[in-house]
């Protein structure tokens, strides 16, 4: 992870029967008509339901990315349970969910969970690696707004143009992201070296990406992975399929601070960054990325 900003993880999150018949209820959903689909487009920065094709693009790219998406985000619930005044109680707009296909919502709620379960694992495990209270960067997450999002990439059409990807080279926002095996190949990470290298979840394993936040926190310790989704090759049978991924991100609260942690600052690595909370970074960069005005 300190080399890469990836690492590939077996287990802990679903097996890949359940993953597969969830993307088969998500493409049910992705195959209905625009009009259909843009009935789901609510509230602002795509906090949850459907974002069209075409919308979102990455941090200084002048080209949409070709993909349309669907976000589900942490239970009102979750937020109901919080002591008044507590600084999340109000920062989880409800999820959507569509009426055609009612069949999606109870597996994507598991797999929000499991992620949510896997994520804080993972984040405790770095702590120990860094040898830092067990709680440092997991207990960022309690209560975050981390979002489960279903990505749909197209068919690319022959006269698509040229300076268009599924998805550009970018870094995340958040944390970290845990990527479940994606339909199909395309996913590539850019090495230290300045080589882009692809990168697949294998059966049973998740990629796990570190983000912006994570980045800051640690002082670049662990950098922030740059990454890309290419466009498939020829024309043939499956040359420009579909494609479909589910990313999940995981995000602080967002009152919690992004400060430069003190275990990673010396005389010789100076904090590279200014305070900031994470709600107010992200809200930074939906506007670059083209999700808020």
């Amino acid at each position: 992870l300190t080399e890469f900003g990836f690492v590939n993880v077996a287990g802990g999150h679903a097996d890949d029967a359940f993953i597969r018949r969830l993307y088969a209820y998500w493409h049910l959903f992705f195959g209905l008509p625009d009009a259909e689909k843009r009935k789901y487009v609510v509230g602002q920065g795509g906090a949850r339901g459907y974002t069209a094709f075409g919308v979102e693009h990455a941090k200084g790219n002048p080209h949409p990315d070709l993909k349309e998406f669907w976000h589900v985000g942490q239970l009102p619930e979750a937020a109901a349970a919080l002591p008044p005044g507590h600084p999340a109680r109000e920062s989880y707009p409800p999820n959507v969910w569509p009426d055609e296909v009612p069949e999606l919502r109870q597996p994507t709620l598991e797999l929000y969970r499991r992620l949510e379960v896997c994520a804080s694992t993972l984040l405790r495990a770095l702590a120990e690696y860094f040898g830092l209270p067990e709680d440092t960067f997991a207990g960022m997450m309690v209560n975050g707004n981390s979002i489960l999002r279903v990505i749909h990439y197209p068919s690319v059409p022959p006269a698509a143009d040229p300076g268009a990807v599924r998805a550009a080279a970018h870094e995340d926002i958040n944390l970290i992201t845990l990527l479940c095996a994606a339909t199909g190949a395309g996913l590539e990470i850019l090495t230290r070296d300045g080589e882009w290298l692809p990168v697949e979840a294998e059966e049973g394993q998740i990629v796990v990406d570190a983000g912006d936040m994570l980045s800051r926190a640690t002082n670049e310790i662990v950098p922030a992975a740059t990454h890309r989704v290419v466009n498939p090759q020829g024309s043939g049978a499956g040359g420009r399929a579909d494609r479909y991924s589910m990313p999940f991100f995981v995000h602080p609260y967002s009152a919690c601070p992004l400060d430069v942690m003190e275990r990673f600052v010396s005389p010789e690595r100076p904090a590279k960054f200014p305070p900031i909370t994470a709600g107010e970074f992200l809200e930074e960069r939906l506007r670059e990325i083209g999700l808020k005005a």
